[in-house]
């Protein structure tokens, strides 16, 4: 192998193209757990990991190992094994919902466009993987991570699907209204060009034709 060839360059394995992944993880939080044993403590570590599609998709996993990594490996796994369908409407949820899990007590309202997602912690990060765009949120009771990701999954899974129906309906109606309004919105701008063109081709008549000879004879 000559000097040149060694000093070629390779692409790294970070530049080359890698294919997209399905879902998209976010490692809400890490803690050290121990136990006591006859020998002392064992430390070891618990991840909560939440995984999503950005399009309804959502699931949440907990896991503890020795190590951080292997902790978040084994949790996003579990998340991806325990996946559910949200119902989405517009970029929002369908309707008002409360939920309690232990502790945590939670409130999801749905909000119009524009509106972002109001949330905070670990609340947003769910509502982001779901694909939520425009969401009103409050926790009104403990502050445990865990709890609130149970919480909002919990919420996120437990629509009415009688109500989802016909929220959805009433959109669709809302959606085709506006364009047979914005049809009937151009239909006079038509109209009125077509009136312009027929009055621009009017013959003369009888008395204007006698006033021009009148004014010519003068």
């Amino acid at each position: 192998m000559t000097a040149v060839e060694k000093n070629i360059m390779r692409p790294r394995s970070s530049f080359e193209k890698r294919e997209p992944k399905e879902y998209d993880e976010r490692v809400i939080e890490v803690n050290r757990v121990s136990r006591v044993v006859k020998g002392g403590r064992r430390i070891r570590f618990r991840a909560l990991v939440v995984v999503g599609n950005h399009n309804g998709k959502i699931g949440m996993g907990i896991a503890k190992a020795n190590e951080v990594s292997e902790a978040v490996r084994k949790a996003s796994t579990l998340a991806k094994k325990h996946i559910i369908m949200v119902p989405l409407i517009n970029g929002t949820i369908p309707h008002e919902i409360n939920m309690k899990f232990c502790g945590a007590k939670i409130l999801l309202k749905p909000a119009t466009e524009g509106t972002s997602i109001v949330a905070g912690g670990s609340i947003r990060s769910v509502a982001e993987l779901v694909g939520i765009t425009d969401l009103l949120s409050k926790s009104l009771g403990s502050s445990n991570k865990v709890n609130n990701v149970t919480a909002t999954i919990k919420a996120l899974s437990s629509f009415n699907p009688d109500i989802v129906a016909k929220v959805r309906k009433y959109s669709e109606a809302a959606v085709l209204k506006g364009e047979t309004v914005a049809i009937k919105a151009e239909a006079p701008a038509v109209k009125e060009e077509a009136t312009g063109e027929k009055e621009a081709v009017k013959k003369p008549t009888k008395a204007s034709v006698k006033t021009k000879a009148k004014k010519e004879i003068k």
